[in-house]
């Protein structure tokens, strides 16, 4: 049996709702380090009302109880930058700056393709920023491959776009 104090450094990650105070203030968080970055028309933000559609499936990372890392995928129908395959566009990824190093993030998308598989989409599409070099890093190194513009999005220098099968 683990030693209390091990048990409350225990990350789980986990669906929740993302209009939960200490989840809001991570993604504020998020959106203020994206508004330092990129002019508001070059963020693609879903906010907490968007987030709450049934088309998404939002996660929470937490340790000893304390919102550390979020991470949605979004649910779309097929289109033609898919060749009409349907997929699962992740979104709203952020760790804690004083939790990274940890791989949480890593732990957390897998938990998101896992979902995504479990529900038979066998394709996670995103989008991120070209400034975002340790995000660019994390899709790279789990597997995600460039791809064309998708979506909507527009292909305006400022974003890169990944897939990956899953």
């Amino acid at each position: 049996m683990a030693a209390p104090s091990s048990l409350m450094n225990m990350l789980t990650i986990r669906p929740e709702r993302p209009d939960q105070a200490d989840v809001v203030a991570l993604l504020g968080a998020l959106d203020a380090y994206l508004a330092t970055l990129y002019p508001p028309e070059a963020n693609h933000i879903l906010g907490v009302p968007e987030l709450l559609a049934p088309e998404i499936r939002f996660l929470v990372a937490r340790r000893g109880g304390r919102a550390v890392g979020t991470g949605a995928a979004r649910v779309m129908a097929g289109e033609p930058a898919t060749d009409g395959r349907a997929y699962g566009e992740i979104k709203r990824m952020y760790v804690d700056p004083a939790e990274r190093g940890q791989r949480i993030g890593e732990q957390v998308l897998a938990a998101l393709e896992r979902q995504l598989a479990t529900e038979g989409v066998g394709l996670a599409l995103l989008e991120t920023g070209a400034e975002q070099a340790a995000a660019v890093r994390l899709y790279e190194r789990w597997g995600y491959r460039p791809r064309a513009a998708f979506g909507g999005y527009p292909d305006n220098g400022l974003s890169v776009f990944f897939e990956k099968r899953l």
